[in-house]
């Protein structure tokens, strides 16, 4: 059998970068992932959040009754949307008007939560990934994945040190971006490619230390894993005689 495809709509490719090792760390197999959004070929979309919104505001408007039912997914195994917990806090209008006349009727923002802890925020914001699709609930091959308060959480639980001042309240520090990239020569970690494609092999080889400081790494796993049970069994390997 051939191997599992996945889709994934996110934010931008330092966050693909992230999904994929989760994902590596996750299976334990291989598998075909396929970026959805950002897509090179749709520069009209953009990138960040405001791009995901749109790109749900497309799948709304073609009127599937779920993610599996539309035609343009339904040959995925798996459809992973993508949107970091720092999206809460934010306002339409920081899309521009566009935007924020496009959401008038749908799941308010801001909708941020007090942190910790970290899956309030995340409940709220899964409310308003329904609203954008136009659906009440995700089906059976498709799932969200935010992380608090963003997938750089994810790699600085995986390359930090053990008792790193970074690591405490790691999933409710909005300003882990910036003081990744104010570390000291040899701990620095831009929000680039090339450093999170350096590093990308940590978060799967360390998955069990990221999931440790991180919940929501774990709460991706687990429903990766509900999925995966309904993967295609791959063919089993024949003897060399």
């Amino acid at each position: 059998m051939s191997d599992p495809r996945i889709a994934l709509i996110a934010e931008g490719p330092t966050d693909f970068i992230v999904i994929e090792a989760a994902l590596k760390a996750i299976l334990q197999r291989s598998f075909v992932l396929t970026q959805l959004q950002p897509e090179p070929t749709r520069p009209d979309m953009g990138g960040g959040w405001g791009g995901v919104f749109k790109w749900c505001r497309e799948f709304r408007l073609r009127a599937a009754t779920s993610i599996e039912a539309d035609p343009t997914l339904s040959q995925f195994d798996l459809v992973i949307l993508h949107l970091d917990a720092d999206v809460a806090g934010k306002r339409y209008a920081h899309c521009g008007p566009a935007v924020e006349q496009a959401a008038a009727d749908l799941q308010a923002l801001p909708g941020e939560q007090p942190c910790p802890p970290p899956g309030n925020t995340v409940a709220a914001l899964e409310t308003v990934l329904l609203s954008w699709l136009g659906l009440a609930a995700v089906g059976p091959k498709s799932l969200f994945c935010i992380p608090s308060k963003a997938s750089d959480a994810w790699m600085a639980a995986a390359v930090l040190p053990a008792g790193h001042a970074l690591l405490a309240g790691l999933e409710c520090n909005l300003q882990l971006e910036t003081a990744l990239s104010q570390l000291p020569k040899g701990q620095k970690l831009r929000k680039s490619v090339q450093d999170y494609r350096l590093h990308a092999g940590s978060i799967s080889n360390k998955w069990q230390q990221v999931k440790s400081h991180c919940t929501q790494a774990g709460v991706l796993e687990q429903r990766v894993q509900l999925v995966a049970r309904a993967f295609p069994v791959r063919a089993p390997q024949s003897s060399a005689i």
